[in-house]
């Protein structure tokens, strides 16, 4: 590139700037559609990427080789009807029977959400929002949690219904501040418990804690709370949660497939039934709940063109206004030898120049709201660099665009009127 071309694009750009600060009413105004369709744009897809980034090397529901199992899937998105239809519950007797007769898993966990309550410690209680799990001694590794201090549930507790208690760090905390819970008795639906371990902090996930809960044995729970819930119908067995342990990664999907078949006997299905329940892994549970994420881009994407399209013909009408304030400007030009494409390439410019400064904001302002997501899951923030560099073309083409008939207005003007008007 010669040096006077050089010199030409910098006082192109020199006069677009001077433009702007001329009217910057309505430089603003324009500015701001560019910056809100190109920050619904990249917000989105940067929330999109947080969510995806916080369950790939965040979020662990299960360990790694752990499949759930239960009537009813963990999280439901089908509103099908016939998909929504209750399924008979797992009753804990069918899930002892899997336990014996599956072959390849390496354990299997049984477990069952008792209630939401207070538990109590001599004068202190917590709020009546802690969940009140009943498990066994799989319990915490299939979970993905951890045993911080104390001991595991063991298979005795199980058998003889012991009245002996896990808490979660959370009710730890609250609890007992100031002294070691182990051995100490809390009160559980009116129940004495004794605290025999503490389970290492999990901590958030979506801003909700993982670690206000108890763990009790599941049959001490039955005989507290009983083996039978209420439901439309009368009472019901409780439907309980399987967990299922495979020997390993590479043998997951023929554990799951074990599963299903023995299952499907236990159940007294026939070979024309489809199943009636749901098997759930740590990659299906994630895709359920981000399934929504693509219409958050999709919703961005649409804001953001309806933003664009709008900006874009802000950016038309103020260079056509520049057009016809900077007339007599154009005619000079002119004189002195400036050539029709000299005229043409500035006002285009001046167009890129705007789209551009608004682009950058949009690009800025987007990144730092959709990893607001970031700072609350407490990731490392996402910078989407491939939609960046778009939302950068994007902006160019849209000042091409909006910016040409302007550009050719100007470029036809004739010289000797123009250095007539007034």
């Amino acid at each position: 590139m010669s040096k006077a071309r050089i010199v030409s694009v910098r006082e192109a750009f020199q006069m677009a700037w001077d433009a702007l600060r001329a009217n910057r009413l309505r430089s603003s105004l324009t500015l701001l559609g560019i910056v809100i369709g190109v920050f619904a744009i990249i917000a989105s897809v940067t929330a999109v990427n947080v969510i995806d980034r916080y369950f790939r090397d965040t979020v662990q529901f299960l360990g790694s080789n752990v499949f759930l199992v239960q009537n009813r899937p963990t999280v439901e998105i089908n509103t099908d009807q016939e998909r929504r239809r209750p399924n008979p519950p797992l009753t804990y007797e069918q899930a002892l029977e899997f336990r014996r007769r599956a072959s390849l898993p390496l354990s299997v966990g049984i477990a069952y959400p008792f209630s939401t309550d207070r538990i109590r410690y001599a004068d202190r209680k917590t709020e009546p929002n802690v969940e009140i799990w009943g498990g066994d001694m799989y319990f915490l590794a299939h979970m993905s949690y951890e045993l911080a201090e104390g001991r595991n549930l063991i298979e005795d507790d199980l058998y003889y219904a012991r009245s002996v208690v896990l808490l979660g760090y959370d009710v730890a905390e609250k609890l007992f501040p100031d002294r070691n819970p182990i051995g100490q008795m809390v009160k559980i639906g009116g129940a004495s418990f004794q605290v025999v371990g503490l389970i290492a902090r999990k901590g958030s996930a979506f801003g909700q804690t993982q670690d206000r809960f108890v763990v009790a044995p599941i049959t001490r729970l039955f005989q507290l709370y009983g083996a039978y819930t209420m439901t439309r119908s009368g009472l019901s067995p409780r439907s309980v949660l399987l967990s299922v342990e495979a020997p390993s990664l590479e043998l997951r999907q023929a554990t799951v497939e074990e599963a299903r078949g023995v299952l499907r006997q236990i159940r007294r299905l026939q070979p024309q039934d489809p199943d009636d329940f749901y098997i759930d892994t740590n990659e299906s549970i994630a895709q359920a709940v981000t399934f929504f994420t693509p219409y958050l881009t999709l919703g961005g994407l649409l804001i953001g063109s309806i933003a664009l399209l709008a900006a874009g013909i802000g950016v038309m009408n103020i260079l056509l206004v520049s057009v016809t304030e900077r007339t007599r400007e154009i005619g000079i030009r002119m004189a002195v030898g400036a050539r029709r494409r000299d005229i043409l390439y500035q006002f285009l410019l001046e167009a890129i120049f705007l789209c551009q400064i608004g682009g950058w904001i949009g690009i800025l302002l987007g990144v730092l709201g959709g990893n607001v997501l970031a700072w609350q899951f407490d990731i490392r923030p996402v910078f989407p660099w491939n939609w960046a560099l778009g939302g950068v073309m994007a902006m160019m083409l849209v000042g091409v665009l909006f910016g040409v008939y302007p550009a050719l207005r100007a470029a036809r003007l004739d010289p000797v009127e123009a250095l007539r008007y007034e």
